[in-house]
């Protein structure tokens, strides 16, 4: 077994969970193995806490020990004890000019409360897809930007994919130096608070834990994920991810629908021989 590594970060959509928002058996078996070993399992997401919380559980980490990382970073739970670790909210001030300029530009702009997704556009494909992936209900209010009189971790953007790249551009020229704004999916852009992102969320965690980069191991496929995986000492590409995040990459796995984050703690953890299906290739 890799001794080095004792904290492992996973990205959820398209990572740890295959299309049906499901943890393969074989990956499960793998995290518990590795949970039980000693190794703290962060979940490493853009959704919410609550979006975030039936998987802990499935994975046990109440038990075991482990950590969500929800919003991108913006909030870091102790999974045993409920604990927040640490957190950064959106900033009240900027709340309803980034709603307003979402809607300007066309975009469908959603956050959260404790009841579900709250948004203009419950009816939005991209907001119910959000709603399934995160197990909670669409909550319609009349004016976002006004509704959200309380703290928020990030506000997220919907578009069609092959316009949401004019979207991201508006909300640059707009907030640029101001918020964080990065696409995670082709039809999603995350308005997050300054700096806010895995990358610089896990490093605290990291120095919270008497540990260090070399001491994490990151998987990931999303253009979020692109900061912790460098970061880390050991980072993952699944076969799925963008060719950005493979670049960056120790080592590309297979994709999620195929164990590719069991077969990669199989290999880095546990020093086993593995063999990917023909279609994925190594980076190296």
């Amino acid at each position: 077994m890799n001794d080095t590594i004792k904290v492992l970060a996973l990205d959820l959509d398209g990572t740890l969970t295959n299309t049906k928002k499901e943890i393969t058996p074989r990956t499960r078996a793998a995290l518990r193995r590795a949970a039980e070993a000693g190794v703290r399992i962060v979940l490493a997401s853009g959704r919410p806490t609550v979006g975030v919380q039936y998987l802990a559980r499935e994975l046990e980490l109440d038990k075991l020990g482990g950590y969500i990382l929800s919003y991108n970073g913006g909030c870091i739970v102790d999974c045993a004890t409920g604990a927040v670790v640490a957190q950064e909210a959106f900033p009240p001030e900027l709340v309803k000019p980034v709603c307003d300029e979402a809607r300007a530009a066309g975009a469908v702009a959603m956050s959260y409360n404790a009841e579900g997704v709250i948004t203009e556009h419950p009816e939005d494909e991209y907001v119910q897809l959000e709603c399934f992936t995160c197990r909670v209900p669409a909550i319609p209010v009349q004016d976002l930007g006004s509704f959200i009189d309380f703290d928020v971790n990030k506000i997220l953007l919907s578009k069609n994919p092959d316009e949401i790249a004019r979207v991201e551009e508006h909300m640059q020229q707009k907030f640029s130096g101001r918020l964080s704004i990065y696409k995670s999916m082709p039809y999603f852009l995350e308005i997050m608070p300054l700096g806010v992102e895995k990358a610089q969320s896990l490093r605290a965690l990291l120095t919270i834990l008497g540990l260090t980069e070399e001491n994490l191991m990151a998987c990931g496929d999303g253009w979020n994920d692109i900061s912790m995986i460098r970061l880390a000492g050991v980072g993952i590409a699944m076969g799925n991810a963008v060719p950005q995040v493979k670049q960056a990459a120790t080592w590309v796995t297979a994709d999620n629908n195929h164990d590719g984050v069991g077969l990669a703690v199989e290999k880095f953890i546990f020093e086993e021989e593995v063999e990917l299906p023909p279609e994925d290739e190594f980076l190296f």
